[in-house]
């Protein structure tokens, strides 16, 4: 796989750099068991490219929880905390090609819908967390992923135009809200995201089945 010359890179976390939606998906299972609800087929989808604060809005509105969004918030961030600091591992190729990136001299920022005090733990664990000059958390723009509000903050923060920067994403609204934002962008296969596998491919520029596949060129 070739990607055009770039000068930043702009990478979605879960399910892109991290291998860790299945504690996500773990979590809902649990904490909804909790209120004695069952997770519906479309609830991950509903709530990715979200920030953990829009979700647990989204949550408390569609199961009328009494729980406070901030409650909701500071539940899923405690169950999620052990495995992200702990266990989560990158996806094949992550290290090699971050650090690839970093050596050239690329610009490297994370957009995310995760916490800092989440996801810092498990890039510092993983050895890529100083590859990266910039991060961008979604809560600190007003829209969700399908938007281009996150990356174009990102590229910002990395002092380039959104037409020198590449973004990886694994989900469907990140790839059309970053291509909206003249971003070249590349889709990650994961799991997660099967079910919209044809659309994602369809709307990204690239797509890969794992970050081996730019380190062979």
């Amino acid at each position: 796989m070739q990607l055009p010359a770039f000068d930043g890179a702009i990478f979605d976390l879960d399910g892109t750099l991290l291998d860790s939606m299945y504690v996500w998906k773990q979590i809902d299972i649990d904490f909804l068991a909790e209120q004695n609800l069952a997770v519906p087929d479309d609830y991950l989808h509903a709530v990715n490219g979200m920030s953990m604060q829009q979700a647990a809005a989204y949550t408390r509105r569609r199961f009328a929880l009494s729980l406070s969004e901030d409650d909701l918030v500071q539940s899923w961030t405690r169950m999620a905390k052990r495995e992200y600091h702990t266990r989560v591992p990158l996806k094949p190729g992550v290290a090699a090609y971050v650090h690839a990136l970093h050596e050239k001299g690329v610009r490297c920022a994370i957009a995310t819908a995760s916490e800092t005090d989440l996801y810092e733990p498990a890039l510092a664990r993983t050895g890529i967390l100083d590859c990266f000059d910039a991060h961008v958390l979604l809560r600190e723009v007003a829209r969700g992923k399908r938007f281009p509000d996150i990356y174009l903050l990102a590229a910002r923060r990395l002092g380039l135009p959104p037409g020198r920067c590449v973004v990886f994403e694994d989900i469907y609204d990140g790839i059309c809200g970053a291509r909206d934002g003249g971003f070249f962008t590349c889709a990650v296969e994961d799991e997660a995201s099967a079910s919209m596998q044809a659309q994602i491919q369809a709307a990204a520029h690239a797509y890969i089945h794992s970050f081996c596949e730019l380190l062979q060129t």
